[in-house]
This record gives C-alpha cells, sequence and structure tokens, in this order.
C-alpha cells in the first residue's frame, strides 16, 4: 500500500496520487501567470509595478494572488525596503531559478510551435 503523499516521509512522489502534494505545486507552476511572472524575474529582482507591465493583462489581484502562492512554496523571495512610499521587491529563490529552466523551455517552444496547433476557438470559449 502506497504511503500518503503529504506527510513528505517516503522517497516517491507520485504527482498521480490524489493526495499528492506534488500537484498542488503543479497547479501553481502551470498557472499561465506563474509562468510568466518566473520568467519575468529571471531578468533580476522586480517591483510589482514592473511585473505588471511586463505581464500585459494581469489584474493588481491575480498578480498579488500569484506572487503570494510563489512565495510561500520558496520559489520567490518578497524584500520590503523602508522608504516612502514603500519599495518592495520580488526576486526568484535558488529554487525558483530552478524551476525557471524547464519553464523557460516551454514558454519558448509555445512561441515556437504556435503557428503549427490547430485553428479552433478561442481557449477561453471552451
Amino acid at each position: 500500500m502506497p504511503v500518503s503523499c503529504t506527510t513528505g516521509e517516503h522517497p516517491d512522489h507520485d504527482v498521480y496520487e490524489a493526495q499528492c502534494m506534488c500537484r498542488d505545486v503543479l497547479d501553481v507552476l502551470a498557472s499561465k501567470w506563474s509562468a510568466l511572472a518566473i520568467g519575468a524575474m529571471e531578468e533580476g529582482p522586480q517591483r510589482f509595478g514592473a511585473l505588471q507591465r511586463r505581464l500585459q493583462g494581469v489584474s493588481p489581484k491575480v498578480l498579488t494572488n500569484t506572487l503570494r502562492r510563489l512565495e510561500s512554496l520558496g520559489f520567490v523571495e518578497r524584500t520590503v525596503y523602508p522608504a516612502v512610499p514603500l519599495h518592495v521587491e520580488y526576486e526568484l529563490t535558488e529554487l525558483g531559478r530552478g524551476v525557471a529552466v524547464p519553464l523557460s523551455g516551454l514558454r519558448s517552444w509555445v512561441e515556437r510551435h504556435l503557428d503549427e496547433l490547430r485553428p479552433a476557438e478561442p481557449l477561453d470559449a471552451v
């Protein structure tokens, strides 16, 4: 009988198991806003406004939630500098820089192959 992935006390995590916490991490990383935010932070520390301008179309609420989720998992570090107004920067941690590599490959693949995909209804319509 497999050990529940929620304990973290076993060597084999299985993302296909219903209770595996790997799924929560995958859910965060598979989000377009997470993938794009991580990509933007590959360039170095970013302020919130700079991230919002770079990630065209993201609302402040969604960006805030995305950054909080990435920070809670250890992919992003938030630094507050005492200034008026407050100066807050977000940057990738070592873990975040590690996951940036496969996400960069995925973003590049999508850009290279977009024209090969079957024409369909906009994904939002599905």
